[in-house]
C-alpha cells in the first residue's frame, strides 16, 4: 500500500502546486473512517481507496481528483456524511465523492433495478464532471485486480460481467485502452476460465518457441525506420488474451489459424512521419488486404488517432503495426484523462462529448431499469462504422445502423421528423443498413412523427429510447382521448346531471390521482362502467348499468385515434370505414374493433361491448380479399390493374394456392371506405381473368 508521503510525492512530481494538505487530510480521514474494516484479501479496507488514488496519479490528475479517490467509499461504507466531507474538503470534492458513491441498496429492488439506478446516478454525475468517471474506472480496475480474493464464485462472475458490459466499454469510449484491456482480461479470466487458461498456455508455448522474437522484430522495425530518416520509439507485445479470444470467436478460427497475435507500435515525431513510416513499411513487407485503417484522417469517436496496418513479416507471420505521433500516443494512453491534467483542473468540464450527451438523453427517455441498461450497453459496446452528412460531418454508429439511427445521432428532432433517406445520392428504405463510408442525407417533414415500426430495425440506444418515449406519450394521449369519449357516454346514462364537485369526489372514492389517470383507467377497462357511475353519483348504477335500452346509448367515435394504439382492428374481419362496428373491452387491453357480423364476436362473452362509430371523413383502412384468378398470362396484371385504376394500394400479396387452372391470392388492400371496397370487388368480379373475389 502506498504510504502517505509516497502518494503526496507522486502528485507533487507532476504538479508542484498541488494542495498537499488536502491530500494529507483525505488520507488520514479515510484511514480513520474505515477503521478496522477489512477487504476480502484480509488487507485493511482503506488500502483500496489509497491504491485507487495511486492509479490516478499515473494519469497526472489534479489534487481534488486524488482526494476524491481516497474518500470515494467513505459515504457508502462508513458513518461519514456528505455534509462532513463538504465541511472538511470543500464542495468540489464532496460533489465528486457523491457522484462516485452508489445509491443505498434497497431490498425491494431487483438486481437490474439497483444496477440501473446506480448507473443513472453515476452517468448524471459524470456528465457534470468527467473526473467522476475517471475515479470510478480506477476503482473498478483495482477491484478487478483483487477479485480473486472473493470466495463466492457467483459474486465474482456478476462483478466480472458488469465490468465487461459497462466499465470496460466506458474506458474504451474515452480512449483509456490500457484500463479497458486490463479490465477485459481480468473479467474474461472469471467468465471463461478454461478459455483463458488455454490461450495463456498457447501464448507461453509460442513465446518459448520463438525466443526473443518480439524483441527481434521490434529492433528490426526500428532499424528500418532509422535508415529511412525516421526516428521512432518501437514497442512490441503479444496481444491481450481477451482480444485473441474475440478474434477467434468472430472469425470462427482456431488459435493456430490466428496469425497476427503480435502487435507493434512505432511512435514518431509528427503526423507526416506516420505516413512516411507507413510507406516505408509497406515498401518493405506486403500488406494484408483489408487490414489497413486510417484513424488519423477519421479519428475514433473518443478522439483516438493512429494508423493501423498488418503485414507479412520476414519471419513469415502476420504482425500488426500501429503508427502514431507522440501527441497521439499521449491521447491513446490517457484518453479523455489527458484533458484533465492538473493544469486544467479548474477549467469547466467538457460536457460536449457527443456520446456522453447521448447517454444522458437515454437517461431521460428510458422507461424501465431494463431499458436503461439495454440502451447504455448498446450505446457503449458495439463495433462502429463511419458515415458522413452531406456537409462532410463524421457520424459514428454501431454496425447494422440504419438511416433512422443516423438521423437520431445527428439530432433528436431530425430523427423525429424523418420521412426518408438518401444514401450516396440514392433514395433507400429506412431499414437499409448503412455501410462504412456512406454519405447519408435525411429527408424530413415537420408533419412527420416517430413510427412504432421503426423499433423493428433501429439499433442505437438513442434512437430506440426516443421512439419508445414517443410511443408511450402517444399511447397515453390517445388513451386519455378515448377514455374521455367513454366517460361522456357513461355520464349521459346517469339519471341526473352531475354536480360541480362530482369528479373530485369520484377520484377520491376510486383512489385515482387525477382526471387524466381516470380517463386512462376507463379506456383500459380497469374501472368498470358501474364503478364509475357509482363513484360519480352514488346509487345511480342501481345494480344494472345497462338499464337503458341500447338505442339510448351513444356510439363512441374512434375518429382521430390511431389503430394499434388506443384500439386494435381485429385481424379476423378487417373492419373498414363504413362497416358497422362494435368494440370488445377487457381490463388492461386495447379495445378490439370487430364488424357487427364477425363470427368471433361470440368469443367476447367475457368482455364489455362498446358501440363504436367511425366518425366523419375517416382516414381509411385495410381490407383483406381472397381473389381466384385464371392460370394464364396477364391474369395477375389484370388484377393489379384494377387496384391501380381504383387507386387502392396493395399492402401485401400472398399466393395461397395453386390449383391447376386457378391461382388463389390473399390481398391486403388500402381502401378509403366500404363503398370504395365494394367498387373494387365489383370490378374484379366483372373481369374475365378473375374467377371470384371475396372479402375475408
Amino acid at each position: 500500500m502506498l504510504r502517505q508521503y509516497e502518494l503526496v510525492e507522486r502528485v507533487k512530481s507532476y504538479d508542484p502546486e498541488a494542495d498537499e494538505a488536502l491530500i494529507n487530510r483525505a488520507y488520514v480521514f479515510s484511514m480513520q473512517a474505515h477503521g478496522t474494516q477489512k477487504r476480502a484479501s484480509g488487507d485493511p479496507y482503506y488500502s483500496h481507496p489509497i491504491e485507487v488514488a495511486g492509479i490516478l496519479t499515473d494519469l497526472h490528475l489534479d489534487d481534488e481528483t486524488i482526494a476524491t479517490a481516497i474518500l470515494h467509499d467513505t459515504i457508502e461504507d462508513t458513518v461519514a456524511t456528505h455534509e462532513e466531507i463538504e465541511a472538511k474538503f470543500g464542495s468540489n470534492v464532496a460533489r465528486l465523492v457523491d457522484g462516485v458513491t452508489k445509491l443505498s441498496k434497497i431490498e425491494a429492488q431487483t438486481e437490474n433495478q439497483r444496477a440501473a439506478e446506480n448507473l443513472r446516478k453515476f452517468l448524471l454525475a459524470m456528465s457534470d464532471d468527467i473526473r467522476v468517471l475517471l475515479v470510478k474506472l480506477a476503482d473498478r480496475l483495482h477491484n478487478m485486480r483483487t477479485l480473486h480474493f472473493i470466495k463466492d464464485e457467483a459474486k465474482r462472475r456478476r462483478i466480472a460481467k458488469e465490468t465487461m458490459d459497462i466499465y470496460a466499454p466506458l474506458a474504451e469510449r474515452i480512449g483509456m485502452y490500457e484500463f479497458m484491456n486490463e479490465m477485459q482480461t481480468l473479467a474474461f479470466r472469471q467468465l471463461e476460465p478454461e478459455a483463458y487458461e488455454s490461450i495463456t498456455k498457447r501464448l507461453q508455448q509460442l513465446h518459448e518457441g520463438g525466443g526473443d522474437r518480439i524483441a527481434r522484430i521490434a529492433s528490426g522495425l526500428k532499424l528500418l525506420l532509422s535508415r529511412n530518416g525516421i526516428e521512432a520509439e518501437v514497442q512490441g507485445r503479444e496481444k491481450h488474451v481477451y482480444s485473441i479470444w474475440r478474434k477467434m470467436a468472430e472469425r470462427h478460427i482456431s488459435f493456430e489459424q490466428l496469425s497476427d497475435v503480435m502487435a507493434f507500435r512505432a511512435i514518431v515525431p509528427s503526423t507526416q512521419d506516420c505516413y512516411k513510416a507507413l510507406g516505408v513499411i509497406h515498401g518493405r513487407w506486403p500488406m494484408v488486404p483489408g487490414r489497413f485503417k486510417d484513424y488519423i484522417s477519421t479519428p475514433k469517436r473518443n478522439g483516438y488517432r493512429s494508423l493501423h496496418t498488418s503485414v507479412i513479416h520476414a519471419e513469415n507471420m502476420r504482425v500488426e503495426i500501429q503508427l502514431r505521433s507522440r501527441d497521439m500516443h499521449a491521447q491513446a494512453e490517457f484518453g479523455l484523462a489527458a484533458h484533465w491534467a492538473y493544469k486544467q483542473a479548474h477549467d469547466k468540464p467538457d460536457t460536449q462529448v457527443r456520446w456522453i450527451r447521448d447517454l444522458i438523453e437515454i437517461l431521460d427517455t428510458a422507461d424501465s431499469p431494463e431499458e436503461l441498461l439495454e440502451h447504455t450497453r448498446m450505446a457503449m459496446y458495439q463495433d462502429r462504422i463511419f458515415a458522413f452528412t452531406p456537409k462532410g460531418e463524421l457520424i459514428q454508429l454501431p454496425k447494422g445502423s440504419t438511416p433512422v439511427d443516423f438521423a437520431y445521432a445527428v439530432h433528436t428532432d431530425l430523427g423525429d421528423q424523418t420521412v426518408g433517406a438518401k444514401v450516396n445520392g440514392r433514395v433507400v428504405p429506412l431499414r437499409t443498413p448503412i455501410e462504412n463510408g456512406d454519405q447519408v442525407q435525411i429527408l424530413k417533414s415537420k408533419a412527420q412523427e416517430p413510427q412504432p415500426q421503426w423499433l423493428n430495425f433501429a439499433v442505437t440506444g438513442k434512437a430506440r429510447a426516443a421512439i419508445r418515449r414517443y410511443v408511450r406519450h402517444k399511447e397515453r394521449d390517445e388513451m386519455i382521448a378515448l377514455g374521455r369519449k367513454l366517460y361522456d357516454e357513461i355520464v349521459a346514462r346517469l339519471p341526473a346531471q352531475l354536480g360541480t364537485d362530482a369528479m373530485k369526489s369520484a377520484l377520491q372514492r376510486l383512489k385515482i390521482a387525477d382526471e387524466a389517470s381516470l380517463m386512462v383507467a376507463v379506456a383500459r377497462g380497469t374501472v368498470s362502467d358501474a364503478a364509475l357511475m357509482e363513484a360519480l353519483m352514488p346509487g345511480s348504477a342501481g345494480g344494472d348499468v345497462d338499464a337503458k335500452a341500447p338505442a339510448q346509448r351513444q356510439a363512441i367515435s374512434i375518429k382521430g385515434l390511431t389503430p394499434g394504439v388506443a384500439f386494435d382492428l381485429a385481424a379476423c374481419c378487417h373492419p373498414v370505414p363504413g362497416d358497422r362496428i362494435v368494440g370488445l373491452r377487457r381490463p388492461d387491453e386495447a379495445i378490439q374493433v370487430h364488424t357487427i357480423d364477425c363470427p368471433r364476436l361470440a368469443d367476447g362473452v367475457d368482455a364489455d361491448w362498446v358501440d363504436l362509430a367511425w366518425g366523419d371523413k375517416s382516414d381509411g383502412g385495410t381490407a383483406r380479399l381472397h381473389v381466384i384468378v385464371k392460370n394464364e398470362p396477364g391474369s395477375l396484371a389484370v388484377m393489379s390493374g384494377i387496384f391501380g385504376t381504383h387507386k387502392a394500394n396493395i399492402l401485401n400479396l400472398k399466393l395461397e394456392n395453386r390449383d391447376g387452372a386457378f391461382h388463389t391470392f390473399q390481398v391486403d388492400l388500402e381502401v378509403h371506405d366500404l363503398h370504395h371496397l365494394m367498387r373494387i370487388l365489383a370490378a374484379l368480379r366483372a373481369a374475365d381473368a378473375v374467377a371470384s373475389a371475396e372479402r375475408v
